[in-house]
């Protein structure tokens, strides 16, 4: 076991090109440093691509070892890698080409078409757009209130976040309805409900407000006890709005 290991850290910094490419991706990657495979690739963003199915079971077999180790993101994978590193695909981007002519050798067309391109089965594609190689702009978002993010370029105000927010959420601008007073307890005092109004009322206020229920109450009791000596044929003949003598 120990000459296994020693084995593999000699292997490891000569592919590596040294103590500090060995101390590198020790310390930003883990296990990389004593894992090797073929070089399969690039990308824009300077990650590399491996892969080795002799030495590593099926999912384990194929790594990427980024460009910018100290700033990686999982979103700076190209979706045409992406394919490659689920395995659903065996072929990398610089076999594309080749891959869709030999697919589209086997397609049979059915009925004529004017399509300018008949031996493809991809469909219908947008240009590619990233921002700092972040194919998912959800991830182009602040760190925390204030702070932005320096590792794309995000200043800390001004620049809207690009991540989802789902419908209601107070970070969604489509939930955001604008603040409308109903009334004004004076010139000072706005408020957009009942509740908030009760809010601001000093106990003076309150206490008033208490004093005419009540007073209004008493009203009330004083109708209904004038209402109960008129007799039924004369309060019928006032709910029809007419009068009694």
């Amino acid at each position: 076991m120990v000459k296994g290991v020693i084995e593999g850290v000699k292997a490891s910094l000569k592919y590596r090109g040294g103590w500090r490419g060995f101390y590198e991706h020790m310390y930003t990657n883990g296990d990389y440093p004593f894992k090797f495979g073929t070089y399969m690739g690039c990308d824009a963003a300077g990650n590399r691509y491996y892969e080795n199915r002799v030495d590593y079971p099926f999912g384990q077999h194929r790594w990427v070892e980024p460009g910018d180790i100290h700033n990686f993101d999982s979103t700076s994978i190209p979706p045409e890698w992406h394919g490659w590193m689920t395995s659903q695909n065996d072929c990398t981007p610089a076999f594309e080409e080749d891959y869709l002519k030999e697919k589209g050798s086997h397609i049979k067309h059915m009925c004529k078409s004017n399509a300018p391109d008949k031996d493809s089965n991809v469909g219908y594609q947008e240009p590619l757009r990233n921002f700092h190689f972040l194919h998912n702009q959800t991830q182009v978002r602040s760190r925390g209130y204030g702070i932005g993010n320096p590792v794309v370029g995000l200043p800390a105000f001004g620049a809207k976040d690009a991540y989802y927010t789902q419908p209601g959420s107070p970070y969604n601008d489509a939930s955001i309805r604008p603040l409308k007073m109903i009334g004004s307890l004076d010139d000072k005092r706005h408020y957009k409900s009942e509740k908030w109004a009760d809010r601001l009322r000093t106990p003076e206020e309150k206490e008033a407000i208490k004093l005419a229920a009540e007073q209004e109450l008493l009203r009330l009791k004083e109708v209904g006890v004038a209402n109960k000596k008129i007799t039924s044929k004369a309060r019928a003949i006032r709910g029809r709005g007419g009068t009694t003598l």
